[in-house]
């Protein structure tokens, strides 16, 4: 079961952005990730708790940023429930996209087994519904996923596949890559890997 710390900042001046404190782990039904978010003073800003099945579908979505909530699932596409800081009022979506995207690392680890590329075949186009904070406003984008390659690194268990994605925005244009080591991050725009307690996960 993985443990760790990511550190995340803004992609455009590197700003801090706080850190999210996680723990995920694979089973014979699929993989959940849960973390807790905080800034970079310490305090605490929301949490994530996401598990997807073993096809990389997502079974079950809840986030908390600030006071803003949201609970969704592959269901007729996807829906959620969105809810308010006051609690008056839950706002209701649904989207025909496959998955679910936003700020935490767990997103990219949850697409990549969603998709199951194989190293140089053709880019794959997915669409997401994205939950950033703070309010966690729902975004519906088209993206392009392409495994450049795999390679195979000495880890205490044998050798461990680290996965360089190519993801590219389909409405702005922008690429970047992504590294993946099983279900943990390596490296993202925004995103770096400080601390695992734990070897990466891998799926069967």
């Amino acid at each position: 079961m993985p443990r760790g710390r990511y550190s995340l900042h803004d992609t455009h001046d590197h700003t801090p952005l706080g850190e999210e404190h996680f723990h995920c782990a694979t089973g014979p039904s699929g993989w959940r990730y849960t973390a807790q978010t905080t800034a970079p003073g310490g305090d605490i800003t929301g949490s994530v708790d996401l598990t997807i099945d073993e096809l990389g579908r997502p079974i079950r979505l809840e986030l908390h940023a600030g006071a803003w909530q949201v609970r969704a699932a592959a269901l007729d596409g996807l829906t959620w429930v969105r809810t308010d800081p006051a609690g008056d009022h839950a706002q209701e979506g649904n989207a025909p996209a496959h998955a679910f995207t936003g700020a935490s690392p767990a997103f990219l680890v949850a697409t990549a087994r969603l998709l199951r590329l194989e190293p140089g075949g053709p880019a794959t186009r997915v669409r997401l519904v994205s939950f950033r904070p703070p309010v966690l406003a729902p975004l519906t984008v088209d993206q392009s996923w392409s495994l450049l390659t795999r390679t195979a690194h000495p880890a205490d268990s044998g050798f461990l596949p680290v996965d360089n994605f190519l993801v590219s925005d389909l409405a702005t244009g922008d690429q970047h890559e992504v590294h993946l080591a099983g279900d943990v991050v390596l490296a993202a725009p925004g995103i770096e890997l400080e601390d695992l307690d734990t070897p990466p996960s891998t799926f069967t």
